[in-house]
């Protein structure tokens, strides 16, 4: 028992002593994923702060006054042009109407008599009992009544211009304001809007861009037809691509002079949402005042350097990768990147067609340190990525 104890402490001693790095022998250079630095096509864009605008915005105001009889609308529905929305009290209207039209058929008959004698007179007038005198009375007495009545028509077609006021109609189609007063109340011209109509397809999108970035994008798009090759998409402020495009219409003809900015705007559709009904809160994606991110993108892609957004790093002084020499060592390399996109960046400068960067693994990389590179296996789908702009106080970092 003695000897076989010793022998099993001189086992354990001898285990002890044995160097880990005998037991495991020495470590490897660390495995990454790199890819190539390519030009690859990507689509041109550059993103601005903007607001939507309706394009028909109406207050509904009484032009006559009168007691308001009925209300004919939901408030926050939509409504179409030419829907009745108010009803006001019509009969003192309907009164005057007939009254006027009654001092027109009063007239009329009188006209009419003035009329039989100045014929009588004119025939008369070649006759012993003619008299010059009384064809020119009676001419004068057409010719006033003649006016007269011309008066009283006026009146009738104000009268019932008035009475048309009764009814309040919508001039544009779109969606209705809560009502600012209840029906039983006296409304004048001067109560203010009874309600306000706001117009929802399409929209407008307004925003400022500067002078030098509206300069970039003339010399960037003169050859492909100008603003006609730029669309525009918007992402909405839940940060969701919205998914209609919209066209460039106006842009302002002087700059503003305290921030050295034109203002565009650009029309777009704002169609109900599957499965909305028109009357229903929230039954359209965009709404009057609210502001969304303006994306104005090419048409046609252009061909830049591009990599996956994977392989850039930052810190206080930049961005920059690392790349892979042919000593298979990683070097750092700083990089001015373009407006990129959570997925891809666009490489303006510090890189060349051909160089090989890290893109997988590149938490176990230091700048001189040996790698062993293979590619990404599948290799990464590069996608459209943002263009650079000129910087703007409208544009988004």
């Amino acid at each position: 028992m003695r000897v076989m104890l010793a022998l099993l402490a001189a086992a354990v001693l001898l285990g002890l002593s044995t160097p880990i790095h005998a037991q495991f022998g020495p470590g490897g250079p660390p495995a990454v994923g790199v890819v190539t630095v390519q030009k690859r096509p990507v689509t041109e864009t550059s993103e601005f702060v903007g607001r939507i605008q309706a394009t028909d915005k109406v207050d509904l105001v009484a032009r006559v006054t009168a007691f308001l009889q009925e209300r004919l609308f939901t408030e926050g529905a939509e409504v179409e042009q030419g829907d009745l929305l108010f009803r006001l009290e019509r009969g003192p209207f309907e009164a005057d109407l007939e009254a006027k039209q009654a001092a027109v058929a009063q007239i009329q008959a009188l006209l009419r008599n003035a009329t039989i004698t100045l014929n009588r007179a004119q025939s008369l007038l070649n006759t012993p009992a003619g008299q010059r005198s009384t064809v020119d009375d009676a001419l004068a007495n057409q010719a006033n009544y003649a006016a007269q009545l011309l008066a009283a028509q006026a009146q009738v077609r104000a009268s019932q211009i008035n009475l048309n006021y009764t009814e309040i109609r919508a001039p544009v189609s779109g969606k209705i304001s809560r009502s600012t007063l209840s029906v039983g109340n006296v409304v004048t011209p001067s109560s203010g809007p009874l309600a306000s109509i706001v117009s929802q397809d399409p929209m407008y999108v307004l925003f400022p861009i500067s002078v030098r970035t509206a300069l970039d994008l003339r010399n960037r798009y003169s050859d492909k037809g100008g603003v006609a090759a730029v669309i525009i998409r918007l992402k909405l402020p839940d940060g969701t691509m919205y998914g209609q495009i919209g066209r460039l219409d106006y842009v302002d003809p002087s700059v503003a002079a305290n921030t050295d900015t034109f203002t565009l705007r650009a029309r777009i559709p704002n169609p109900l949402r599957p499965g909305a009904r028109p009357g229903e809160p929230g039954n359209r994606e965009l709404s009057d005042g609210e502001f969304v991110t303006v994306t104005l993108e090419g048409v046609q892609p252009v061909l830049a350097l591009a990599i996956p957004r994977s392989a850039v790093l930052s810190d206080q002084q930049g961005s920059y990768v690392y790349v892979v020499d042919a000593e298979k060592r990683a070097q750092q390399r700083r990089v001015q990147l373009g407006q990129s996109t959570p997925d891809t960046a666009v490489v303006l400068a510090g890189l060349q067609a051909g160089e090989t960067v890290v893109a997988d693994g590149i938490q176990r990389v230091r700048p001189g340190i040996e790698v062993n590179p293979a590619p990404i296996s599948p290799p990464p789908a590069v996608p459209s990525a943002a263009a650079p702009s000129a910087p703007t106080p409208a544009a988004r970092n």
